[in-house]
């Protein structure tokens, strides 16, 4: 199995500074004067309605812990955020937290400091070159079982890669296939290491483990370790985590686009995204505007072979909250156009069997909050592929820190979903077979 090509960094975690924040509750709005430019937030919201409500205020939701959410919010967002009635505890500064996160001293191999690099104690992690030279040692390594292409660029020219897994790797052969897509938001760098735990466990153990070798065979794996270059390297250019979710594309007013709301599908229909430039979940000026998620949309369209498509069943993994979801992400209705009854059962049964293998709960994405553009729907409406949203570890966390677990956890994470992603591949030829059914 292949490892990291240098050694892990230990540190103890410095303890976030929690500032207190007064949240007023007068009928004016209150001076920010004193408040941090990002303040961190506990809200209670039991439904998904009330959860939908938070979202709409246009604060950063970081992670759902029971009836409870974590938020980011700008002092211009946080009247929004207190007009919803809604229970809400301070807990401090977010930036003071981030910047806890990485405190330790950080320096890159040479010496300089601020090279685009994961700091201490998560130097487990793959930053986007070290991401490269990994599938291009699996290709070294695997010639056989494997090719390496890139679908495409992203804003700032960085190749986005997709990696094939197959018996016959070069061949276009007429079987099912199975897409694998990790970091669409830039902070959930837990993700790559899952796209990267996919390809070393069904090549590496290819030619050990039966149950893998019969994937491979009789299987196409497509694995794009990261959607979001850009905004990956971004996050860690300081060596210091700065929560950054979008792409780094510019808009009228900020920059970035949030990926998973750019999509074409129901695309800023349902108060489900942003249309404001600053706002974490900005949709972007028109679906697929952002090109990292154009050249994905591209790539799944060209699947399409003769008619038919190929890929037929999809995990994007995300972070964090321990989640499995599945469509409509855009209605609270178990079924919509172009999603019957029988269809969501499938959804359902086998959203609840890949969550008692990984120990997740298993939920319609809206259950959650109201999402539109995002990519699950779009790849059911528009392909009918049975595409699930993966929210990994951890279950909960009261801030930031809940994007950045140490790089120790990473090996027991990734494989916490072996099960899972197993399952799925079991039924890509025909995943309304968990519920009985024939195709």
């Amino acid at each position: 199995m292949f490892t990291k090509r240098r050694g892990l960094l230990a540190a103890a975690l410095l303890a976030s500074a929690t500032l207190v924040l007064p949240l007023h509750t007068g009928s004016a709005q209150p001076s920010t004067a004193q408040a941090p430019e990002r303040a961190l937030f506990e809200v209670t919201a039991a439904t998904p309605e009330a959860r939908t409500k938070v979202a709409r205020t246009g604060v950063d939701v970081l992670g759902q812990t029971g009836d409870k959410l974590t938020v980011i919010a700008e002092p211009r967002q946080q009247w929004a955020l207190r007009a919803t009635g809604l229970g809400i505890k301070s807990l401090g500064d977010a930036d003071a937290e981030l910047a806890a996160l990485g405190a330790a001293d950080f320096t890159d191999r040479t010496g300089d400091v601020g090279a685009q690099d994961f700091p201490s104690g998560y130097t487990g992690y793959h930053n986007y070159a070290e991401m490269v030279a990994e599938l291009n040692q699996t290709v070294r390594d695997h010639p056989d079982l494997v090719t390496l292409r890139s679908i495409g660029k992203s804003y700032e020219n960085r190749d986005i890669w997709a990696i094939k897994i197959s018996d016959n790797p070069s061949v276009d052969e007429s079987e099912p296939e199975a897409l694998f897509t990790c970091n669409q938001h830039a902070r959930e760098h837990l993700t790559v290491e899952m796209c990267l735990r996919i390809v070393q466990r069904y090549t590496d153990l290819y030619a050990s483990n039966s149950t893998i070798k019969n994937s491979v065979d009789t299987r196409e794996i497509w694995v794009v370790p990261s959607v979001n270059p850009d905004g990956a390297e971004y996050d860690i250019a300081t060596g210091s985590f700065r929560a950054w979710r979008k792409n780094r594309q510019p808009n009228s007013t900020s920059v970035g686009t949030d990926p998973n709301r750019n999509w074409g599908y129901q695309w800023g229909c349902c108060g489900g995204s942003s249309g404001s430039g600053s706002s974490e979940t900005y949709r972007g000026p028109s679906a697929f505007s952002a090109p990292e998620v154009a050249r994905v949309r591209d790539f799944t369209n060209s699947r399409v072979v003769g008619g038919v498509q190929q890929i037929k069943s999809h995990i994007d993994f995300h972070t964090f909250s321990e989640l499995v979801l599945w469509p409509y992400g855009y209605t609270y209705n178990d079924t919509a156009t172009g999603l019957d009854a029988t269809q969501a059962n499938v959804f359902q049964t086998m959203g609840r069997r890949l969550a008692s293998l990984n120990g997740y709960t298993p939920q319609q994405a809206s259950d959650l909050y109201i999402t539109d553009g995002s990519v699950d729907d779009w790849m059911w409406a528009t392909h009918k592929i049975w595409s699930y949203t993966f929210e990994m570890y951890p279950a909960s966390a009261s801030g930031t820190s809940g994007f950045y677990p140490r790089d120790t956890v990473i090996a027991t994470q990734t494989a916490r979903n072996d099960s899972a992603v197993q399952l799925l591949l079991d039924y890509t030829d025909c995943v309304p077979r968990i519920t009985g059914r024939t195709c």
